[in-house]
């Protein structure tokens, strides 16, 4: 199974948080990841790496970012963002980040079930090889 390609599949997952250098270290030392580090529009991205595989991403949470703690995040593959974001919203969910482009990578929202809990979706547009 492509994780990149497979709707419903999980495929990625990211760490926001504060201190991006303090969560590299303990990570890299806890997990023996290594990391890339990639200049993104809205500042630094680090992919984290098993091996020559990237399996997720750590970044600073954004300034405008409503307050928040460190967290990590999932992200789902689906086969178009708002066909996902529509039918979330007719299940009773909420959409916290709507629709957005993320450069070089593909198209994503954020959304809220109806319990509360967090989960973002995306659409790759890069190539997955």
């Amino acid at each position: 199974m492509d994780v990149w390609k497979t709707h419903g599949a999980f495929s990625w997952c990211e760490l926001m948080t504060t201190d991006v250098e303090a969560a590299k270290r303990f990570y890299t030392k806890l997990f023996g990841w290594g990391t890339k580090q990639f200049d993104m529009p809205d500042g630094p991205y680090t992919t984290v790496q098993v091996g020559e595989d990237s399996v997720g991403g750590i970044m600073k949470i954004p300034a405008d970012a409503p307050p928040m703690p460190p967290h990590w995040g999932c992200y789902v593959t689906v086969d178009k963002v708002e066909d996902t974001v529509a039918l979330a919203q007719s299940l009773g969910g909420k959409v916290l980040v709507p629709g957005m482009e993320v450069p070089g990578v593909g198209r994503m929202a954020v959304l809220q079930d109806p319990q509360g809990a967090v989960l973002s979706v995306i659409t790759y547009t890069m190539p997955s090889d």
